[in-house]
């Protein structure tokens, strides 16, 4: 028996136990709360995403919003059109290179960006109530090796994302 057949046995497969399955709907789940309160905000859960990442520094152009945020380039343009109609953000070519275009958080963009971790903290505290600050310790240990647990996963990741 392989690792994976003790880990995922093959027999009585169920889709309502598949770790996949529970792992979209929890995604999900957070997602859709998580609109529900950006609505008054008229953004949406990917778009309040995309400010945080400029917010943070940790993503400056479309490329790098579309790798970490895993939404395909076509995607991420039409939300950073629609971000910069809004006033939210503003697109400014890198002095050196014309050809790559830095995305900036406008004053409105940046005080919005601002409330989202509250937000964002509020639905994650309803939704963790029932758990135990070591079982969130754990969950999210999991999920970090989930994501980055080997290289040859991470390389992979990696490809997905700039797809």
């Amino acid at each position: 028996m392989s690792k994976f057949e003790k880990i995922f046995p093959s027999g009585g497969w169920c889709v309502e136990e598949s770790v996949g399955y529970l792992l979209a709907r929890s995604r999900t789940k957070l997602a859709k709360a998580v609109d529900i309160e950006l609505a008054q905000h008229d953004i949406t859960h990917a778009q309040g995403s995309m400010l945080l990442m400029l917010s943070s520094g940790n993503c400056s152009t479309a490329a790098e919003l579309s790798r970490e945020l895993y939404i395909d380039s076509a995607s991420i343009t039409r939300m950073i059109d629609r971000l910069e109609k809004r006033g939210l953000i503003v697109r400014m070519p890198r002095g050196d290179d014309r050809r790559v275009i830095h995305l900036q958080l406008t004053e409105v963009g940046a005080e919005l960006a601002a409330r989202l971790p509250d937000l964002y903290m509020g639905v994650l505290s309803h939704h963790f109530a029932d758990f135990t600050v070591d079982e969130v310790a754990t969950l999210k240990t999991l999920l970090r090796k989930l994501l980055f647990g080997s290289s040859e996963t991470a390389g992979k990741d990696a490809k997905a994302g700039s797809a």
